[in-house]
């Protein structure tokens, strides 16, 4: 049975840059995704998994994660029969990291949820909806809520506006504000699109970035280094972060009012980058 990266595997959750999705109805696809430099990897038992094929691909998941193997599942919505069918056969397994639950629009169906797994399985609500949006600093203070995740694409369909950044930079700060509220690690974005290349993936996780989002779900291994990428400090970051305390550790003076703050900033971008594997790169 192949190993979780273990880079990533060592990473909290709450760190996680890249989420990669994996269509359970395709167990053939799990090794190479929970081998690749995704942060986190979820079996995906929703969207990308027509009717028919539900039971086969919970069937999938569950062998998948009762045999050595780890990951998060994304679950139905609660208003589908598929919900409860989903947690009944998780919620015993080791393998389980964490579930994503689809479509979540009211603080309650996150705690009903975690009610239904082991004591202590995280769950990210992912945010699909104009209600799930306007409801995100409920839900980001309902037991059991570990992060938002915001369903970019379903969202479209709901409201009815473009993926133009103006557009879409309400809701997501939304995410962000309610994030901070709740006292959660930072809000998930939507995915770049399927086949986008190396620079729009960069170009539109660099907007994830500024908006104050601080991880990204992904729909093709190809794409995760370059979410890992766009949401990591940068090299200059990085260097002016390790300038600013070998400076501290000589001694230096402390200077005006704005040293203290920068020297946060410093120990901040140390810390992520030595979880991610930068700082002594």
């Amino acid at each position: 049975m192949p190993l979780r990266n273990r880079r990533a595997a060592a990473l909290p959750a709450k760190l996680s840059r890249s989420w990669l999705l994996v269509n359970a109805a395709k167990p053939e696809d799990f090794a190479p995704g929970l081998a690749s430099e995704a942060d986190s990897v979820i079996f995906d038992l929703e969207a990308a998994v027509p009717e028919e094929h539900k039971e086969q691909a919970r069937a999938n998941v569950v062998d998948a994660l009762s045999s050595g193997m780890t990951a998060w599942v994304r679950i139905s919505a609660t208003t589908t029969d598929h919900w409860a069918e989903d947690l009944e056969a998780l919620k015993d397994l080791e393998g389980v990291r964490g579930v994503i639950l689809a479509e979540t629009e009211e603080p309650e169906q996150v705690t009903f949820t975690a009610m239904r797994l082991r004591a202590g399985t995280p769950v990210i609500a992912l945010l699909e909806s104009a209600l799930g949006v306007e409801n995100a600093t409920a839900v980001a203070r309902a037991p059991g809520t570990f992060r938002l995740a915001f369903g970019t694409n379903d969202f479209r369909k709901d409201v009815g506006v473009g993926d133009d950044p103006i557009a879409m930079a309400y809701a997501r700060s939304r995410l962000v504000i309610a994030s901070r509220v709740g006292g959660l690690p930072g809000a998930i974005d939507g995915p770049p699109g399927n086949t986008d290349g190396e620079d729009a993936v960069a170009e539109t996780s660099g907007l994830t970035n500024t908006m104050g989002m601080t991880g990204r779900l992904v729909l093709s291994r190809d794409q995760v280094d370059w979410v890992n990428k766009a949401l990591s400090p940068s090299e200059d970051e990085v260097k002016w972060a390790h300038d600013l305390l070998d400076q501290h550790a000589a001694g230096a003076a402390v200077g005006d009012g704005s040293y203290l703050p920068r020297l946060l900033r410093a120990r901040k971008i140390a810390d992520l980058a030595d979880s991610y594997g930068l700082w002594n790169a």
